[in-house]
């Protein structure tokens, strides 16, 4: 049987269980906060970029790692006469699934998929791989089956406070005043492997992620049943487990797991930003 390593860089957010259960071997962004630099969700974690933010007003800049990052992962993982199936965040947000792609160039036996999604998005992909695994398929058909599996992947999230969105200068400051005013949420999708804007809640946070939940699964007809992630950036923990049990009186999922944004998602969307994730039955359009 062949001996599989799975990894993934740090934009996952899987959850400590989750990892522990596939064996997922993390390698971790970069990030910049105050002109340090630090490991994602190793010696940096989202509450740190907000405290940071809350005294300085300045967002964390992230970057990839790098092609001899990747080299020293796959060299020493190869050696030891495994085959590698790496997960990267979609390459049209980072140059982390590029820098991969070329350092694999060297191996035979490594295979880099471009999730085309973040976060959770990215996760479930690594999931399924995780169980495609004890089903003993191969590091190729795993490849294989994963890249087609991306355009069934449903990634969204709600966005409470559009602070973080515009400093970030992915939105405009009187669009960002006008939508705090009139208490404005924005559902962000991802399609194609970028994310835009879907529609526009308005009101309380706990009374539109409500109405979220209900509108992206539906009677659950077309969701697979095996698993949803609620994925969040600090929320209230009385507003994700009401999410959670919403999410249960839909269908009888086989899970349904709680995981918390890294410091990627949490930097871009801020605190108050939660999302539930799964995989459809039939190809999003």
């Amino acid at each position: 049987m062949e001996n599989i390593i799975l990894a993934s860089d740090s934009t996952s957010d899987l959850n400590e269980e989750l990892i522990a259960r596939y064996g997922v071997k993390i390698i971790p962004l970069t990030v910049n906060l105050g002109g340090k630099l630090y490991l994602d969700g190793v010696d940096v974690d989202p509450d740190a970029i907000y405290r940071h933010y809350e005294e300085k007003k300045e967002l964390p800049k992230t970057s990839a790692p790098n092609i001899a990052d990747f080299d020293s992962f796959f060299r020493e993982a190869t050696e030891q006469g495994a085959s590698v199936v790496l997960f990267t965040i979609s390459a049209e947000m980072s140059a982390t699934y590029n820098n991969a792609r070329l350092a694999a160039q060297e191996y035979s036996n490594v295979y880099v998929v471009n999730t085309k999604n973040l976060s959770t998005g990215g996760g479930l992909l690594v999931a399924a791989a995780g169980e495609m695994i004890k089903e003993g398929k191969s590091a190729a058909e795993i490849a294989k089956a994963c890249r087609e599996l991306t355009p069934y992947v449903d990634a969204s999230f709600v966005v409470d406070d559009l602070e973080f969105l515009h400093k970030g200068g992915r939105c405009s400051a009187v669009a960002a005043f006008g939508a705090n005013l009139l208490q404005l949420k924005p559902c962000i999708v991802v399609k194609d492997g970028k994310m835009g804007v879907h529609k526009k809640y308005r009101g309380k946070f706990a009374a539109v992620l409500e109405k979220y939940v209900a509108e992206r699964l539906g009677d659950a007809s077309d969701v697979v049943p095996d698993r949803v992630f609620v994925t969040h950036a600090g929320c209230d923990p009385e507003i994700v487990q009401a999410c959670v049990e919403q999410v249960k009186s839909i269908a009888p999922f086989g899970e349904v797991q709680i995981t918390r944004a890294g410091c990627t998602i949490s930097s871009h969307c801020g605190r108050n930003t939660l999302g539930v994730l799964f995989i459809r039955k039939n190809p999003i359009v």
